[in-house]
């Protein structure tokens, strides 16, 4: 069979959440599975690197689809029409986009949906285009994977699907997150945060990520504690025009927050290892890969009360109200003084890390792309 795959956030020294979904999993299945033939969709040059194995052809379409008039274009032209030329049997889309000039089998992973909930969050191209895109999408596809129950249920209200038709292929966390020496964790201190403990977020700077509340809550915490913890915060900003700079300046301890920009992928594991806690405390997460790498390293949790983030941390992580800068500055505290609970939530954030696999994920898309096409031979 020919399985076609939507790979345009294959992006060497930018990968980020869609990024890493789409690599982790169809690397995997492509190797598990080479009596197949793959076809990668990207929108630009590719490295090398991506093409996963001998049964995996890389097509590259344009024009590069990073702005909504673009989307469409891509995808219900380039797409469908490359899925014609390429005799794909099903098409598999990892950041949830599809083509509604097709015919053939489509696949959406539907991450979250929060452009329905917090539309504010977005500029108002992008939110135009998703609100009225994504409806369709979903009401298009054979079959919908999403990254949390929460997520599914999610989907399934707000678009009217029926459950059965979504599937849960939960994220995983890269082996490079794992725990490091106290002399590694020492050498990172000295690099970025003057020799002294931190705390570290991990994600790009997107207003759900909630960072103006962290701030305020990391400085509310200090000026509570005189602590000497720092906060790290890694990631670039997703849309233009959202900056923390405006909060930063108000700040007292505004000194002891550092700023990394995009950190790569072996440096940000060391950084999460080295941390005396990850931070996130979103408002809204359809799953939260950085609390599964952080408790992959040993490395405790604070996150927020909402959406999937309970689902995934479980009991191994503090929970705080994301909306509330003194439940979080609070959350700062008791991680920071109590060490007891500092390695309880090591202890437990190590076991449970061990639930979510990118084995078992690209597993169950692979039994849903294999439904899909054994019902397409059957028409």
């Amino acid at each position: 069979m020919r399985i076609a795959v939507n790979t345009r956030f294959l992006l060497k020294g930018k990968m980020e959440g869609f990024g890493w979904f789409t690599w982790e999993t169809i690397r995997r299945i492509v190797a598990a599975h080479p009596e197949h033939q793959f076809i990668f969709f990207f929108d630009r040059a590719y490295d090398r690197s991506f093409i996963a194995g001998p049964n995996v052809e890389a097509v590259v379409l344009r024009p590069q689809a990073r702005h909504p008039i673009l989307f469409r274009i891509w995808f219900n032209l380039s797409v469908t029409r490359a899925l014609k030329k390429c005799k794909a049997d099903i098409f598999l889309s990892p950041d949830g986009y599809l083509s509604l000039k097709t015919n053939v089998p489509q696949i959406a992973v539907i991450h979250d949906l929060n452009f329905e909930h917090h539309p504010e969050d977005l500029p108002k191209g992008a939110r135009n285009y998703l609100r009225k895109y994504f409806p369709l999408f979903a009401k298009k596809a054979a079959h919908i994977i999403t990254v949390s129950e929460f997520s599914k249920q999610d989907v399934a209200k707000t678009y009217g699907i029926d459950p059965t038709n979504i599937t849960v292929a939960h994220n995983g966390s890269n082996e490079i997150y794992k725990p490091v020496s106290e002399s590694a964790q020492q050498n990172i201190r000295n690099t970025i945060s003057s020799k002294e403990e931190f705390f570290i977020y991990v994600g790009s700077l997107h207003a759900r990520k909630n960072i103006p509340r962290l701030l305020q809550a990391f400085d509310e915490f200090k000026s509570k504690t005189n602590s000497q913890t720092k906060l790290v915060i890694t990631g670039q900003k997703l849309w233009s025009g959202q900056e923390p700079e405006t909060t930063l300046k108000s700040l007292k301890h505004a000194n002891d927050v550092i700023f990394t920009g995009y950190t790569e992928a072996d440096r940000l594991a060391q950084y999460v290892a080295s941390a005396k806690a990850l931070v996130l405390v979103s408002y809204f997460e359809g799953f939260g890969i950085p609390i599964v790498e952080a408790m992959q390293c040993g490395t405790p949790v604070l996150c927020g009360n909402l959406t999937s983030l309970p689902e995934v941390a479980g009991d191994a992580a503090v929970l705080a109200d994301p909306m509330s800068v003194t439940s979080i500055a609070e959350g700062l505290e008791k991680i920071d003084n109590d060490e007891i609970l500092w390695k309880n939530l090591r202890s437990k954030g190590l076991e449970r890390a061990r639930l979510f696999s990118w084995d078992r994920s690209a597993e169950i898309i692979w039994t849903v792309i294999d439904k899909a096409l054994e019902r397409n031979k059957s028409k």
